[in-house]
């Protein structure tokens, strides 16, 4: 069985807006650039739009390794290199790692649009951070900024089905995947148990639990009262995860320094 690659996505700063890309390069940590900055309180807390659904209004770019934010009046603003000098202990959940602070311009706009003291930081890479989760097994998988998981893979049938059964329907952006395939059938995600391309070996280890994020409009900031959590209540409720269920959480077993593209087709392996 074959899925076809529909889109790729990557979030350069957790929770904020994120790129659609033709072609996207794998690391070690997932694809390159994604969830690489981290908008955190002043004492380290990542802040995401949870709390802080404004930041679906924040654009980012990403050229020559440079980050480039872009806010609702319009305004760009250049992200230096966070400083080595100026190290923060980072909490994620309840992982602690590290991030580099990127100075006082964009903590400033950033902090004015949330109306609260923000800072901005990029990950610090002399301080891996590993998700070490029973169910990634023996690999060694190093993350960025990501809640857990460095890739999140939804169908575009899934999504598809899910639509047919709310009131109105809604872009794949709201769930913020970084693969969307068609080939799958609707939640096909959840079967597989591995895709591979040349040199490309991706494995699906956890369903994705869904949270408010979902019910944010990813180019208003607005926050539904409801959906689409309403609805995928009644029909995607995972009772040993305690959640509603909608993409899969998945690991690189091979692949670092290729290249994923629109269009490519990937081989699927499914559970018997």
């Amino acid at each position: 069985m074959d899925a076809i690659v529909t889109s790729l996505h990557v979030y350069p700063v957790k929770a904020c807006r994120g790129l659609d890309l033709v072609g996207a390069r794998l690391d070690a940590a997932g694809f390159e650039h994604d969830r690489r900055w981290l908008v955190v309180t002043p004492e380290g807390r990542f802040v995401t739009q949870r709390e802080a659904p404004a930041l679906a209004r924040v654009g980012t770019a990403v050229a020559d390794g440079r980050l480039e934010l872009t806010f609702p009046d319009g305004a760009r603003v250049p992200v230096a290199p966070g400083d080595a000098a100026q190290r923060l202990d980072v909490v994620v959940w309840d992982d602690r790692c590290a991030g580099l602070d990127c100075g006082d311009a964009p903590a400033a706009r950033l902090g004015g649009l949330l109306g609260r003291p923000v800072r901005l930081v990029e990950f610090d890479t002399r301080v891996p951070r590993l998700q070490r989760s029973e169910r990634v097994g023996p690999l060694t998988v190093p993350v960025r900024y990501p809640d857990a998981y460095p890739i999140l893979l939804i169908g575009e049938e899934s999504l598809e089905d899910l639509n047919a059964r709310l009131p109105q329907p809604l872009p794949m952006d709201r769930f913020r995947p970084n693969v969307v395939v068609r080939g799958l059938g609707a939640y096909g995600e959840d079967r597989v148990v591995e895709l591979r391309a040349e040199g490309v070996r991706l494995r699906p280890v956890k369903a994705c639990t869904r949270c408010k994020v979902t019910m944010t409009d990813q180019a208003t900031g607005d926050v539904d009262a409801a959906e689409p959590l309403r609805t995928l209540r009644t029909y995607r409720w995972d009772r040993e995860l305690r959640g509603v269920t909608f993409g899969q959480n998945v690991v690189i077993a091979e692949g670092a320094g290729a290249t994923l593209r629109v269009g490519q087709r990937l081989e699927v392996v499914l559970r018997d």
